[in-house]
């Protein structure tokens, strides 16, 4: 990467304040930052090391009102949102850290069935096995490893990383992102008691991801016990979530790491779950709804668009007022037994 500062204001449609003249060869953060890099600020609470960094470019907020002195060489791009501008910067600039074969090229160690459909430009990897019926959008790169079950349609563009599994039926949309280890179309945890122990049920449906969904690391989806698991367009796992059998989940929805949701619950759009969280079995989330880390979602959230916190998880004022109501209580009692 080396591009002229005045073209990445202009790519952002930003506003350039200092040297036009100044190239860029990379990113960093902004507390490693050196002259060359550029980096941003997009948290209130880093202010004070916008005048202390070398970098020499900082994409900054529209409305930021500058408390100090930049260091000497530095400039500043004023955009919107910081963070995505940060992010299309490196989308477009920054190198692929994943090692593919050439576009195209399936390894020769890769076993993929007569009856699969694999489009223009798909690139396999090796040790990979693609199963009969199989469909493979152009472009898309299957690392190694990965499997890709009976009967499965990934759309164009897909990006399925290294010892993935797909399981029967799996559909995948156009543009998704699976990190290494994510598995899609598992059973689903299905037993009916009986006398003798637990009889399973069979787990006849599928997964289906809308496009531009990103699975992480060691992620698992479940099919559905029958009909379907789904996930709608641009919905953002982080690593090691469990999505049980016949769950839905909304459109642009966002889940952090270690979340699990028990089978048959509906999420709605553009949620923001946090990391831990744990959702009860068939109960509905508005859309909109944020859930702080390690909240037990015990009950249906019905009301859109609230910030919920705790177990079970409440309007987040509400279990803040109880928490310091309870260490008041704890600290009269202890004051009383001492």
């Amino acid at each position: 990467m080396e591009v002229n500062i005045g073209d990445v204001a202009a790519l952002l449609d930003g506003r350039l304040e200092g040297d036009q003249g100044i190239s860029l060869t990379g990113f960093a953060g902004i507390e490693d930052a050196s002259s060359g890099q550029l980096t941003f600020l997009a948290n209130p609470a880093y202010e004070p090391q916008l005048y202390t960094t070398c970098a020499s470019a900082v994409l900054v907020s529209d409305t930021l009102q500058l408390s100090g002195s930049l260091q000497p060489g530095t400039a500043l791009i004023r955009v919107d949102d910081p963070y995505a501008a940060m992010a299309k910067l490196m989308q477009t600039f920054a190198p692929s850290l994943e090692e593919h074969p050439a576009q195209g090229a399936i390894d020769s160690s890769a076993v993929v069935h007569s009856e699969a459909r694999i489009e223009a430009g798909v690139t396999i990897g090796a040790l990979c096995h693609i199963g009969a019926g199989a469909t493979i959008g152009s472009g898309c790169v299957i690392e190694s490893g990965a499997i890709v079950g009976r009967d499965v349609r990934i759309g164009s563009g897909c990006r399925i990383g290294p010892r993935c599994v797909l399981g029967t039926d799996t559909v995948v949309g156009n543009d998704c992102i699976l990190q290494a280890g994510a598995i899609l179309g598992a059973d689903g945890f299905g037993f009916a008691p009986t006398d003798a122990g637990y009889e399973k049920v069979p787990q006849l449906g599928n997964v289906i991801l809308g496009d531009a969904c990103e699975i992480g690391a060691g992620t698992t989806i479940d099919r559905a016990t029958l009909g379907s698991t789904v996930l709608g367009h641009g919905v953002k796992l982080d690593n090691l979530i469990q999505v049980a059998h016949n769950v839905r989940i909304g459109d642009h929805t966002v889940i952090a790491a270690q979340t699990g949701i028990a089978g048959s619950t509906e999420i709605g759009s553009r949620c923001m779950i946090g990391g831990q969280v744990g959702i009860n079995g068939h109960i509905r989330i508005a859309d909109g709804s944020k859930i702080a880390a390690k909240s037990g979602v015990t009950a249906s959230i019905l009301e859109p668009g609230q910030v919920l916190q705790g177990n079970p998880a409440r309007p987040i004022r509400e279990h803040q007022k109880t928490q310091v109501a309870l260490r008041s209580i704890i600290r009269e009692f202890n004051n009383k037994n001492a």
